[in-house]
């Protein structure tokens, strides 16, 4: 009965579905094209608050222990404050997810199943839905040019089910 618990088999048999509204950004905050890299250079100092709501960093979901696609952007919107937007999220479903910030590079393979909890990272929230779109608020003391990646980890197993570099837009 404890491995029942322990491993919650019948999530991988279930979705959350979420459709949160994500907030619009101004016309010439565009999404990048290119393909994101392990040498992202960080994205620069905010000069003041924006007029309108801007995508400050992006990156597509890679696949680790789950297969998971979708895409990741931290927002600034026009008020100062920061968002993270996951876009079509498609994920299996886990015990214990939850949506990380971290300082790591995202590694492709096994190799990159665990090293997210290697160095700095700032848990966001439990994830609301293994597939959909939704929004997360970044806490005011949190800089979002102190992180590189998102990961939606498993805290129970301590690995990530999938990640994105995120990637100045």
């Amino acid at each position: 009965m404890l491995a029942l618990y322990w491993f919650q088999p019948w999530k991988l048999f279930t979705d959350t579905y979420v459709d949160e509204a994500v907030p619009q950004v101004a016309a010439n905050s565009a999404t990048p094209t290119a393909t994101p890299t392990a040498a992202s250079p960080a994205p620069a100092a905010p000069a003041a608050t924006p007029a309108a709501n801007e995508i400050l960093t992006a990156g597509e979901f890679v696949t680790h222990e789950h297969r998971t696609t979708g895409r990741a952007e931290i927002h600034r919107l026009a008020n100062g404050r920061h968002q993270l937007v996951i876009r079509d999220l498609d994920t299996s479903n886990g015990p214990d997810l939850r949506v990380w910030l971290t300082d790591q590079p995202v590694i492709r393979g096994t190799a990159g199943w665990r090293v997210f909890d290697d160095g700095e990272w700032v848990e966001l929230a439990k994830l609301k839905g293994n597939k959909g779109s939704q929004v997360y608020e970044l806490p005011a003391s949190v800089d979002p040019r102190d992180f590189r990646s998102v990961s939606i980890w498993c805290k129970r197993f301590a690995v990530s089910f999938g990640a994105a570099d995120l990637t100045v837009t």
